[in-house]
């Protein structure tokens, strides 16, 4: 991105107030860490052998997969608004500062998944997450501020919506009930094993 480009996307007026667009940046981050940790479930955590890390990225691993194409499609999607909510909040940031800042976001939401045990700790999805992020902020130097910071404020109310009706449906897409772990029923081992010999929903990488 130019620097006469940045300083027009920064001279554009907000479409909507600093405050509200803080405050839906919020609810992005927000829902982004319940979808990548928990997958809309509520919060629990695993044991130690529901801890799976893969450092090289794409390929299948001695502990892992390889990434399938859905999980790429679905971390890069998921990055796409944190980098044109970074764009509109901080336009003045260069794209470095803004893959830095995604790469970071993506990197605690691994090692997070890591220490709570809760699913696939890999590589893959910091470089996609910041892929999806620099994707974002690419489409705002391109598309119309105003017509993007709508587009965002909408986005994020129907994703809180979609959110609702997941957790109101029958279907379930976190641990089964039981690996959950409670302070009154401590984590038990896995029981349910997939395809590949780990358990179910630890092979989930986003």
């Amino acid at each position: 991105m130019t620097s006469t480009t940045q300083e027009a996307v920064a001279a554009d007026a907000p479409a909507l107030p600093q405050a509200r667009l803080v405050a839906l940046f919020v609810v992005y981050l927000v829902l982004l860490t319940w979808t990548v940790l928990w997958k809309l479930e509520l919060p629990w955590a695993g044991e130690a052998g529901w801890r799976i890390v893969k450092l090289v990225p794409f390929v299948a691993t001695s502990s892992a997969g390889a990434s399938t194409p859905f999980d790429v499609v679905a971390n890069l999607a998921l990055f796409v608004p944190l980098g044109l909510y970074l764009g509109l909040l901080v336009p003045s940031w260069r794209w470095w500062k803004v893959a830095c800042a995604a790469a970071a976001a993506s990197l605690g939401l691994e090692v997070a998944q890591y220490v709570l045990a809760v699913g696939s700790s890999d590589l893959t999805d910091v470089v996609v997450n910041t892929a999806g992020a620099l994707l974002g902020l690419g489409l705002l130097a391109r598309a119309d501020r105003t017509v993007l910071t709508r587009v965002c404020a909408v986005g994020t109310v129907l994703a809180v919506l979609a959110s609702a009706l997941v957790v109101a449906s029958p279907l379930r897409y976190g641990p089964p009930e039981d690996v959950r772990c409670t302070r009154a029923a401590p984590c038990g081992p896995p029981t349910v094993p997939g395809d590949d010999g780990l358990p179910r929903d630890a092979t989930f990488s986003f």
